[in-house]
C-alpha cells in the first residue's frame, strides 16, 4: 500500500508540474501575441473606428469649429455623386481584368511547372522576379515599354505610334497588363503549392480508369486546388481595389 501511495502521489505531482508548465507555455504564447494585438488595435482598429465615427460629422479646418454630427448626410452625398460611380465602375473594370488575368496566367504557369523537367528551380525563380520588384520600378519599366515613339512593344507589334496610355480604355488595359505581369507569380506560387499537395494516387487511379485530361482536371485537380485559388483570388482582389500607384 505504501508503494502504491507513493506512485499515486508521484503521478499527481508530475501532473501538477505538467499543468504548471502548460500554463507557463500559455503565458509565453500570450506574451508573444499581445504586442501584435496591441499594434493592430493602435494602428488599424482604432483609426478605423475613429474614421467611421468621424464620417457621421461635418468638420472643416478652415472654419475652426468643433465637428457637427450630421448623420448619414455624407453617405447620401457620396452615393448621389456621379463621379463616385464613374470611379467605382472604372475600378471594378480594372479589378476584373487584372485579377482575372492573374488567376488565368498564374494557374496556367503552375500547371506547366507541376511536372519534372530540367532547370525547374531556375525557371520558377525567374518567373518570380516580377513579384520581387518595387511597384515604382515596374511602373517606370512598363512606361518605357509603352512609349509610343520608341517603345519595343509598338515596334514588335508593328502598330506605329500607338498611344497605350492615350485614353481611359487603353490606359486601363495597359495598367492591368502591367499588374498581371507583376502579380501572376503570386498566384503561381500558391497554385503550385496546392497542386503539389494533391495525392499522386488519385491521378494513378484516373489513369487506370483511362480518364481523359479534361475529366482529370475538372474532377481531381480543380476541386482539390480550388481552396488555394480562392485565397489567391481574395488577396489579389483586395490589393487590386487598393491599387493607385
Amino acid at each position: 500500500m505504501g508503494e502504491l501511495r507513493v506512485a499515486v502521489l508521484a503521478t499527481l505531482d508530475s501532473g501538477s508540474r505538467a499543468a504548471a508548465r502548460g500554463w507557463s507555455d500559455l503565458t509565453i504564447r500570450n506574451a508573444f501575441i499581445l504586442p501584435t494585438i496591441a499594434f493592430l488595435i493602435v494602428f488599424n482598429i482604432f483609426p478605423l473606428i475613429y474614421s467611421l465615427g468621424f464620417s457621421f460629422t461635418e468638420y472643416r479646418v478652415s472654419l475652426n469649429r468643433p465637428a457637427e454630427f450630421i448623420g448619414l448626410d455624407n453617405y447620401v452625398d457620396l452615393l448621389a455623386d456621379p463621379a463616385i460611380w464613374r470611379s467605382f465602375t472604372t475600378t471594378a473594370q480594372y479589378v476584373i481584368v487584372s485579377v482575372g488575368g492573374q488567376m488565368l496566367v498564374g494557374f496556367g504557369l503552375a500547371l506547366l511547372l507541376n511536372r519534372p523537367f530540367k532547370f525547374k528551380g531556375l525557371v520558377t525563380t525567374l518567373l518570380m522576379l516580377p513579384m520581387m520588384l518595387s511597384p515604382a520600378v515596374v511602373g517606370l519599366f512598363w512606361k518605357l515599354l509603352y512609349d509610343p515613339s520608341w517603345g519595343p512593344i509598338n515596334y514588335a507589334l508593328g502598330i506605329g505610334k500607338f498611344e497605350w496610355l492615350g485614353n481611359r480604355v487603353n490606359a486601363l488595359f495597359a495598367v492591368a497588363i502591367t499588374d498581371i505581369w507583376m502579380w501572376s507569380p503570386f498566384v503561381m506560387l500558391l497554385s503550385l503549392a496546392g497542386l503539389s499537395a494533391i495525392p499522386k494516387h488519385l491521378y494513378e487511379a484516373a489513369a487506370i480508369d483511362r480518364a481523359g485530361w479534361w475529366y482529370t482536371f475538372t474532377r481531381i485537380t480543380l476541386p482539390l486546388v480550388s481552396p488555394i485559388l480562392l485565397i489567391a483570388l481574395i488577396f489579389r482582389t483586395m490589393e487590386a481595389f487598393k491599387a493607385f500607384d
